[in-house]
């Protein structure tokens, strides 16, 4: 008999509310003109596009549409926990949310979220060749002497409207896109 231990759970769903993804786009697309220290911070990090992480912490106050968001994503990550069967005193709480406007060839190496349970990523628009999330099997580091895996990484292809959530610790990256047009997602974090 063989049984599987400590897996790693990937959490997915299908949020294609229109409204909400039209009044996100149309957000995200003002953030990115006029959030100077954010085009600024995203500039000397090299990142290709423009991204909120370091520059705006309270989007959900800021606009009805991130707020609207901000209750939705909280359902899922209490459902998700209770799928982790984590024992929490409370249910999960939104600790960061961040937009993300990546063009076309842009990438993101592999990282993880640290001093948070849950992260994730929502995708608002997705052009034709845009780069996939990749993550990695987390005991790769581990492994020592094991020979070659046929999977030691899961890619999953991003389209508008899904939402992924993950534990905070496991190892993902944004790999490189093909296509011209930008990628619009959000991310965030659950203390």
């Amino acid at each position: 008999m063989t049984r599987s231990l400590f897996a790693t759970k990937l959490y997915e769903a299908d949020l294609g509310d229109e409204p909400l993804l039209g009044q996100l786009t149309h957000s995200i697309r003002t953030l990115a003109n006029d959030d100077q220290a954010g085009r600024r911070w995203s500039k000397e990090h090299h990142y290709a596009g423009y991204t909120s992480y370091a520059s705006l912490n309270d989007l959900q106050r800021r606009d009805p549409a991130f707020a609207d968001l901000a209750r939705l994503l909280t359902r899922h990550a209490a459902s998700f926990a209770a799928e982790c069967t984590f024992d929490l005193s409370r249910k999960p709480r939104l600790d960061s949310l961040w937009v993300n406007l990546l063009k076309g060839s842009g990438q993101h190496s592999g990282h993880i979220h640290p001093h948070s349970v849950i992260s994730g990523t929502f995708y608002v628009e997705v052009p034709a060749g845009a780069g996939a999330i990749r993550f990695e099997d987390p005991r790769l580091p581990l492994m020592m002497a094991a020979p070659p895996r046929a999977e030691s990484f899961v890619r999953v292809e991003p389209r508008p409207g899904l939402l992924l959530l993950w534990e905070s610790w496991l190892r993902h990256e944004v790999l490189p896109g093909t296509g011209r047009g930008e990628r619009l997602s959000i991310s965030f974090n659950f203390a």
